[in-house]
């Protein structure tokens, strides 16, 4: 919103002066050339920052201090509508050793939040209280790093006037905006002008267009925003570690990677893919049968993220031998809503507006993902405050992006199991293995998510709308669509999965696809010694998982093509 109004005052500015000067001038002055002055202004200021990115790392190269740790919440007070509320916790060691992020409720002990040198992540279960989240060196919680308090509060406690005036002061800036864009059209007009003020007497017997005026405004600000952001010009800033940020750099690599050369297999999924999937493995295996495996699994995508993914890399509908679709027991709970919008937000156009938000089950769910597809910037609220806030330790992440992909390739997974813990379904109470640190105990308790109804049903939802969807896409392609079922846990007795894969998906919707293992094919991971938590595998049972899967996909993808050049031929011996 300020970067619309320092723009928008630029154009004002710029106008009314040429007018003052010269008649001739004010004609010349259309919003057009307003326009294109404020992205000259934004470019060469990306330019400043990048040559100022360039002197900052020779810098670093001459022993420059490594950047302090930090550790941010966006926000930290979470307003708590619904039962629950979301933040986003964002760290940094700022030297590149691997950080433990803990996270502390009242009168609780430490749990372990989160690894790694840095990242971020949203937290979709705050409720009424304070949470403090702390980054540490080791996993012990003996050096402190920093620190930040998260406080949820209930809508219920939230101040009647504070909220009354947040809602007037919201409305009270939609009509500065307006107000702006119609004098900056105004005074952008190619008729003659008067150069006092009032500059428009109530006599003229010129109208003002009033209405012609703020539809142009509003206009200029959607092409503003759609050169800004629904070009690479923004995308290629985006923060490497956000959700939109990863999502964007991981779709850019495979539409830029060349072709193999070998029949490719796409693999799609969630964080129980991005956790179970080995592609390294995968190809050790595949390459025999001239296989080559691509995963594009994030954390946090939903089906309706991979439908736009596939756009994006495979426009023709023809790059892929195979696309595996997975599918199983999830939740997508609504307070997750703004993360999910701008994760897909890079992968998204103006025609995407009601399909897209016909994916969310609230109203404003659907109002934020609509007015995404059509101002791409709002979706980017958080990543653009935080850019300007440092643009230059942003621009020098980005020129990261290739040693963030070399470590997601080599990523081999966690390294420890849940052997000699049980769970008690009808207690609900854990008993740990001896050998697991408190931090790894505090963790699985974490995992033990009991989702509503209501969000396991969504979840299903969107697998039941969007997987027909992916299979539309590519009813006329070569490509075979693959669905397969995912472990669900260590201890099938957990009620959130629970269920029978065969309530997740309807046979019409299997009987499209050009086959689908059988919902029983990995009941044999799901045991505590092929997992780290309560529904995310470990490395050995990510090693035995995908040799199971792409066991099954050789043998069934060599059938098919088997079976297709008999029926080939035996058309040919019939005309």
């Amino acid at each position: 919103m300020n970067v619309a109004l320092r723009l928008n005052d630029e154009v004002c500015r710029r106008s009314y002066v040429g007018l003052r000067n010269s008649g001739a001038a004010a004609k010349a002055r259309s919003l057009l050339s307003g326009v294109v002055i404020c992205l000259v202004v934004f470019l060469a200021a990306a330019r400043t920052f990048g040559s100022a990115v360039e002197q900052a790392a020779v810098g670093n190269d001459t022993g420059n201090s490594p950047n302090p740790p930090v550790i941010t919440a966006k926000p930290e007070q979470v307003t708590v509508t619904d039962g629950s509320g979301s933040t986003e916790i964002q760290w940094d060691t700022g030297n590149g050793s691997m950080g433990f992020v803990f996270v502390t409720t009242k009168d609780g002990k430490p749990v372990l939040f989160a690894t790694g040198p840095k990242g971020s992540q949203v937290v979709p279960w705050i409720r009424a209280g304070n949470y403090f989240f702390e980054l540490s060196g080791d996993s012990e919680k003996r050096a402190a790093l920093a620190s930040v308090t998260v406080a949820g509060i209930a809508e219920t406690q939230a101040n009647p006037q504070g909220v009354l005036w947040r809602g007037k002061a919201r409305w009270l800036l939609v009509l500065m905006l307006f107000a702006i864009v119609y004098v900056a059209v105004y005074f952008s007009s190619t008729t003659a002008l008067r150069t006092t003020f009032p500059a428009e007497p109530t006599t003229s017997p010129r109208p003002l267009h009033v209405t012609r005026n703020l539809l142009l405004g509003v206009a200029a600000f959607v092409c503003l925003d759609g050169v800004i952001f629904h070009t690479k010009l923004y995308v290629s800033i985006l923060a490497p570690d956000s959700y939109a940020g990863r999502l964007a750099v991981l779709t850019r690599a495979e539409k830029e990677r060349p072709p193999s050369g070998l029949k490719e297999v796409l693999v799609l999924g969630d964080s129980r893919m991005a956790e179970g999937f080995s592609s390294t493995v995968a190809d050790e295996i595949g390459s025999s049968a001239g296989l080559k495996f691509v995963s594009l699994a994030e954390p946090a995508a939903s089906v309706n993220t991979w439908y736009y993914m596939l756009r994006e890399v495979d426009p023709t509908t023809r790059r892929y031998r195979a696309i595996v679709v997975p599918y199983g027991i999830g939740y997508e709970p609504s307070t997750a809503d703004p993360l999910r919008i701008s994760m897909t937000a890079p992968l998204l156009r103006y025609a995407d507006c009601f399909n897209f938000a016909s994916g969310f089950r609230r109203w404003p769910g659907r109002f934020r993902a609509f007015i995404a597809c059509i101002l791409r910037g709002s979706a980017y609220q958080s990543d653009v405050v935080d850019f300007l806030e440092h643009p230059l330790a942003r621009l020098k992440n980005v020129q990261q992006e290739t040693a963030r992909m070399h470590s997601r390739e080599i990523y081999e997974g966690r390294d420890y199991d849940l052997v000699g813990t049980f769970y008690d379904p009808t207690t609900g109470q854990v008993t740990f293995a001896p050998k697991l640190t408190e931090a790894q105990r505090q963790a699985f308790r974490k995992s033990l998510i009991q989702p509503s109804q209501s969000d396991t049903e969504y979840s299903l939802k969107l697998q039941r709308d969007w997987i027909p969807r992916i299979l539309n896409r590519y009813s006329n392609s070569p490509t075979a669509i693959v669905l397969t079922p995912v472990p669900r846990g260590p201890f099938v007795d957990l009620p959130a999965f629970s269920k029978g894969q065969r309530t997740v998906l309807p046979s019409v919707i299997i009987q499209r696809t050009t086959f689908s293992l059988p919902e029983e094919t990995f009941d044999f991971l799901e045991t505590p010694e092929y997992y780290f938590d309560a529904f995310h595998l470990n490395a050995k049972g990510r090693r035995r998982f995908t040799e199971a899967l792409v066991a099954e996909l050789v043998g069934r993808l060599g059938a098919a093509q088997s079976d297709a050049r008999s029926g080939l031929k035996s058309e040919l011996r019939v005309k």
